[in-house]
């Protein structure tokens, strides 16, 4: 089940281990895709506070909120670019964005398989997508203090695998949110330097989320086609001593 809109905003805009969690998420997302210069760039789920760097370079940026989830007007003091839309069925053109990033969107879905569909559906033919899902051996999925406690859980193996299944081709995967989903002071002072220490580490180790960019696999032509009928040589250096018989 989705969490509601202003949950999550309370989270990221008004509490200080949401904004740590923000700034560490979105610091992975931007060294992975640093620009969007002149691309459609759209976020489904609660994905916009990692949208935020696009606004100023991005040809279009687009907020997809699902409707069991709620929506709210984004960003704050500029014109709205969030939208409500059903889970499965986006208002975009087949093949109209450039880059796709999804999170609180998978793991809260009660239709992941159309989901992911519908995610394929979406991109362009060199697109690419971001999926930021909680990890299961991460601390963050056993707290329900935070967003990323709600939903299924993965393991890199069982997302990688459904990703593949719906014709995306894994490109990366990296993990953020090693410092733990505590509000203590501490812990809050600590972050940047447990995320640094972090990215040198294995993906698969402790890591609160994972990141796992995925292209559009495009589908194989199906069906043998028409082929060209291509005279013989065989048979047409045979004709100049053995001719082909008129017809009657």
């Amino acid at each position: 089940m989705h969490l509601d809109v202003q949950d999550l905003r309370n989270f990221y805009y008004r509490s200080t281990l949401g904004r740590a969690a923000q700034a560490a998420v979105r610091g992975r997302v931007q060294a992975i895709w640093p620009q969007a210069t002149g691309q459609t760039i759209a976020g489904f789920g609660f994905a916009v506070p990692l949208l935020r760097p696009y606004l100023s370079d991005a040809r279009r940026v687009i907020g997809l909120m699902p409707g069991p989830q709620g929506v709210m007007a984004w960003p704050a003091g500029q014109p709205n670019v969030s939208v409500l839309v059903e889970e499965t069925l986006w208002p975009i053109e087949t093949g109209h964005v450039d880059r796709l990033i999804v999170m609180h969107g998978l793991e809260t879905s009660e239709r992941p398989s159309d989901l992911l569909d519908e995610c394929w559906r979406v991109l362009g033919p060199g697109g690419r997508a971001l999926f930021v899902v909680p990890n299961r051996a991460g601390l963050w999925s056993r707290s329900d203090k935070t967003p990323f406690g709600y939903g299924r859980p993965y393991t890199l193996t069982q997302l990688e695998a459904q990703l593949r299944k719906h014709e995306f081709e894994v490109e990366f995967h990296c993990s953020a949110l090693y410092h733990p989903p505590s509000f203590k002071r501490f812990w809050l002072k600590s972050g940047p330097l447990l995320e640094r220490t972090g990215t040198r580490m294995p993906t698969i180790m402790a890591g609160g989320v994972f990141l796992v960019e995925v292209s559009k696999r495009l589908h194989p032509p199906r069906g043998a086609g028409i082929k060209d009928k291509v005279p013989s040589r065989i048979r047409i250096l045979e004709g100049l001593s053995n001719p082909l018989p008129k017809p009657a």
